[in-house]
């Protein structure tokens, strides 16, 4: 690379150089995002691939425009919700996380991250941890 630098100079030819820095994209329009997300109901990430530019430029702009992006349809809510915490403390204190995790057919790391995550919810709710 250092070579071809050289050789151009050398030769006193100019090549075009990059910026500096991020690319910047084109921001897309408020009309085209009404258009494409709000009334053809497209996804982000179609908004997106029609507009030709980041799903993340695209959640940018709806909240720059104020428009509220609709909930994701996919997220599926844990199904450890539907076990009692005592219940699934007690199996924890009892066989311990490895075996608790295979009963429910989770992993461990999803269990440690349903128990840590409901303790924070409690103690900012101001609810006593049991």
């Amino acid at each position: 690379m250092a070579d071809s630098i050289k050789y151009e100079k050398a030769a006193g030819i100019k090549i075009p150089r990059r910026p500096p820095g991020r690319p910047v994209s084109h921001r897309p329009e408020k009309s085209e995002l009404e258009r494409l997300y709000v009334k053809e109901g497209r996804s982000i990430r179609d908004t997106a691939a029609q507009l030709k530019c980041s799903k993340d430029l695209i959640v940018r702009a709806l909240k720059e425009y104020g428009i509220k992006a609709r909930p994701r349809i996919g997220h599926r809510q844990s199904q450890l919700t539907k076990y009692r915490l005592k219940d699934l403390k007690a199996s924890v204190k009892k066989q311990g996380i490895r075996a608790t995790a295979r009963d429910l057919k989770v992993s461990e790391g999803t269990l440690r991250h349903y128990l840590k995550m409901v303790k924070q919810e409690r103690e900012k709710s101001g609810k006593i941890d049991a």
